[in-house]
């Protein structure tokens, strides 16, 4: 893909009801991709197949040796994307696996620097890792082999390849999957086309030259590789498709703006300009209304028999929240024209307190929709998107940098009696502290390359 354009995914949707035969082959379809994935998962996602796992061309011919696809009668095209979703899925989970374990190296203090060091190299470097777990001596290639021969010295090694190897056994685990609910697809297993009066697409069944019709709410035709989603109980499936959008530049975004995230006014800038001032009008609404459902459902429980009209009024309340959040980041971008946004780094959503109605309010801000998308946007537009470290960053005044004090809904600082409206100096300090954060940095930089 080129460098000036991002992936999105955007959405089809079958315009008819699909026949039950239809969709008993689409199905059988999903039930063994699904067994594929979950073959790949038990043989190859131990620590024994570390070392085959990437690229995945030896998983790969293996699986074409082992007999499993003649055994499933499943259609080449289906049985490799499923292999290498497999995979995928089996190197993510190594990902945080290993993230996990460097999290608690950094927080143990029993080991010394050198030997955190140590094992920080091991969970860095993949040949070194996987040797170490399968009892091997690392092979590694030059500077590397003699760097990891420096660091062996002064450390007890077989005590930190025990540790290493007891925390990946308690923390890795194999993925494993039983929702048969769709399969990936690639350009040879489908068409678009016309069936009579309906535009849509063809699809590749186990059944060989026959293919599924489904007709579709658009005429729009991709070339690129699918996700179907089936819904069985709808007589209907959903497409996933990945375009590419091209990158927008802008020769006015010069701006540097700061931004204060908050529940009830969705962003407010350093310069006091407010976005998203109905959010906590809808947010509000939506969640004195979760609240009324979960207790009426605790109290008719028994008579509860689907949840169609609450999955319905749900997913209207969010689509209306989704698309009111999208039109206020949009004209936060026409107006602030930013070349660089400050954002405040926010910490994991917290549990506990005492007024209940408040900590379902805080669970269901949707910070983290919030967030993405503006990370979205950011790349869209061509916008540097900088997250800076928040601890204390409401309590200090944007004039003179020292501890104030918050008082309904107004910032007070104790050392030269400036007041400011809380919000707009905690977005005051956001673009503060990134600005000399982006300064300290370039500066060591330029002192390493000087030295």
């Amino acid at each position: 893909m080129p460098a000036e354009t991002l992936c999105k995914t955007t959405h089809q949707y079958s315009k008819l009801p699909i026949p039950a035969k239809d969709m008993e082959k689409l199905q059988e379809i999903a039930v063994d991709y699904c067994k594929v994935k979950n073959y790949v998962y038990a043989r190859y996602g131990g620590i024994g197949s570390l070392d085959k796992i990437c690229p995945g061309y030896t998983v790969q011919n293996e699986m074409t040796k082992s007999g499993f696809r003649a055994e499933l009668g499943l259609p080449a095209v289906y049985f490799y994307l499923a292999i290498f979703e497999a995979l995928g899925e089996i190197k993510s989970q190594w990902s945080r696996t290993k993230t996990k374990v460097l999290e608690l190296v950094g927080k143990n203090e029993n080991f010394t620097e050198g030997e955190k060091h140590y094992l920080r190299f091991l969970l860095r470097v993949p040949n070194a890792f996987e040797a170490v777990l399968n009892q091997k001596s690392p092979k590694l290639p030059g500077e590397i082999q003699r760097q990891y021969e420096n660091l062996m010295q002064g450390v007890d090694e077989e005590r930190l390849n025990r540790y290493l190897c007891r925390q990946v056994r308690k923390y890795h685990v194999k993925p494993q999957t039983e929702a048969a609910k769709g399969f990936a697809i690639s350009e040879r297993a489908y068409r678009y086309g016309e069936n009579g009066k309906h535009v849509g697409i063809y699809i590749s069944t186990k059944e060989a030259r026959k293919r599924v019709f489904v007709a579709l709410t658009d005429g729009n035709s991709y070339k690129s590789q699918l996700y179907i989603k089936l819904k069985p109980q709808e007589a209907r499936l959903e497409i996933d498709v990945p375009i590419a959008v091209a990158v927008r530049r802008h020769k006015d975004y010069v701006n540097q703006v700061g931004l204060s995230m908050g529940v009830f006014t969705m962003l407010t800038t350093d310069k006091g300009h407010p976005y998203g001032e109905r959010l906590g009008d809808f947010q509000t609404e939506y969640t004195e209304w979760i609240r009324g459902q979960q207790a009426s459902y605790h109290r008719n429980c028994a008579a509860n028999s689907g949840r169609k009209k609450y999955q319905a009024k749900k997913r209207r309340y969010t689509e209306q929240l989704h698309s009111y959040i999208n039109q206020e980041l949009n004209r936060f971008f026409q107006e602030e024209k930013p070349q660089i946004v400050y954002m405040v780094k926010l910490p994991r959503g917290q549990s506990g307190g005492l007024n209940r109605k408040i900590n379902s309010g805080i669970a269901l801000w949707p910070r983290g929709y919030i967030r993405e998308r503006l990370q979205l946007k950011c790349r869209e537009q061509s916008v540097e998107l900088v997250e800076v470290l928040g601890k204390d960053i409401s309590r200090e005044c944007s004039s003179c940098g020292a501890l104030g004090q918050k008082e309904k809904g107004m910032f007070t600082c104790k050392c030269c009696g400036y007041r400011e409206e809380e919000k707009t100096n905690t977005a005051r300090n956001v673009l503060n502290r990134g600005q000399t954060g982006r300064t300290v940095n370039r500066n060591s930089y330029a002192q390493k390359e000087h030295s």
